[in-house]
């Protein structure tokens, strides 16, 4: 009987010792609890979202840094409406074309004995460029000089006989007939030395042909006969090409829309400046509009231009496809904005104006020339306007920006 308390005495000693208290104070324990627990959660939450903002906060007392300068403030580059001038340029596609191309030929027959020229050399009006076997052309000039030697000995004899028969007819020694007979003895004889003296003048001039001299200043193309052949003024090939480099041509098209401007401005005396560029629009040289062909094509309705280029640095080189710019005018006074600036849509053409609040206004304006990286605007925009050029994608009318400089961006 006693085992059984014995072990209830230990059961008891293990539990907690704390009285259970009324029964109907346990709910009311019970909901202090969860309260607390709430309280914790809370103050962690708000010890969490403080930390979150802290740094924020931070940066925006902070004086000068990014938040205090505008914060939520979208950040664009901005370019000024200012006023000046702009080209009006029609262009055209068009070609590198020599002033002067020849073909340059053998005026005589012989063997080409040697070639002074370096294919590609830029040779001078004048200068030696080949040597054609001289030899059978100063054995002519020899023979032609022995026979006018002869003649003109001939001749002194006849005229020597002419005045003796002059003498004689009026004492009628000889008959008037024989002195007329020696009159045109002497001028057959005086015919004879004019004669022997042309082909005189002829082997000279062979024997300066055979000396090959470059007719224009321009630049040599490659050798077409090789010294040891027989040239000759037939050769259809010729010896070489010589083109003309400096100055040089460009001939373009433009429409017949395009015409009446350039003819009133020729018209007037005025110099018309063109510009030679590449495919990707970059200036090669810079020229002159020289003259307007006589007519239209009517199958393209564009007409043909040609401008004369200096061409000393070498930039434009024959046969070459180029874009020509020809300014037809320059527009003074007006008001310029860059193209980066202008936005479209379908229906209208505007910019986004910054106002002094530094928040942005939509402004619908009209455009005129365009040129490169700037254009002409007609309405909507007065010099001292401030655009925006980049940063558009996030703007619309009312919002807020910061200006920043490009190198910002």
């Amino acid at each position: 009987m006693s085992t059984p308390s014995t072990i209830e005495t230990n059961e008891v000693e293990d539990r907690p010792s704390f009285s259970p208290g009324p029964p109907g104070k346990e709910p009311k324990r019970r909901w202090w609890v969860w309260l607390l627990a709430l309280v914790v959660l809370a103050f962690g939450a708000y010890r969490v979202r403080k930390g979150m903002v802290t740094p924020e906060a931070a940066n925006v007392s902070a004086p000068g840094s990014v938040s205090a300068r505008g914060f939520g403030a979208v950040p664009v580059v901005t370019a000024q409406a200012s006023k000046g001038d702009i080209g009006v340029y029609f262009t055209g596609l068009g070609a590198v074309v020599p002033i002067y191309t020849v073909t340059v030929k053998s005026q005589i027959a012989g063997y080409l004995m040697e070639v002074l020229y370096k294919e590609g050399q830029i040779v001078h009006k004048g200068d030696l460029l080949a040597q054609v076997d001289p030899r059978p052309y100063q054995v002519m000039l020899e023979q032609a000089e022995a026979g006018l030697a002869r003649d003109k000995a001939n001749l002194e004899n006849a005229k020597v006989d002419l005045k003796r028969y002059q003498t004689l007819v009026p004492v009628h020694a000889v008959p008037e007939q024989q002195l007329a007979t020696q009159e045109a003895l002497v001028k057959q004889y005086e015919g004879t030395v004019k004669a022997d003296q042309a082909q005189i003048d002829t082997a000279k001039l062979d024997l300066v042909y055979c000396q090959i001299t470059a007719p224009i200043t321009g630049r040599v193309g490659l050798r077409l006969v090789d010294p040891g052949n027989y040239v000759s003024p037939n050769d259809a090939t010729g010896l070489v090409v010589i083109t003309q480099i400096e100055p040089i041509s460009v001939i373009f098209t433009i429409t017949e829309k395009q015409l009446p401007p350039v003819i009133e401005q020729l018209r007037h005396g005025a110099r018309l400046k063109v510009e030679a560029c590449d495919p990707a629009m970059k200036e090669l040289a810079q020229g002159w509009l020289a003259t307007v062909d006589n007519q239209i094509d009517p199958t393209t309705g564009t007409v043909k231009l040609r401008a004369n280029f200096d061409n000393r640095d070498g930039a434009l080189f024959p046969n070459q496809f180029i874009n020509a710019r020809l300014q037809v005018e320059v527009k003074h006074g007006v008001t310029l904005i860059p193209t980066a600036a202008v936005q479209r849509n379908s229906q209208r053409t505007y910019v986004f104006v910054v106002k002094p609040d530094s928040t942005v206004t939509v402004r619908t304006i009209t455009l005129g020339t365009m040129e490169g990286d700037e254009c002409e605007v007609t309405s909507g925009l007065v010099p001292g306007d401030v655009v925006v050029m980049t940063g558009v994608d996030r703007l619309q009318e009312g919002t807020k920006v910061r200006v920043q400089k490009p190198k910002e961006q």
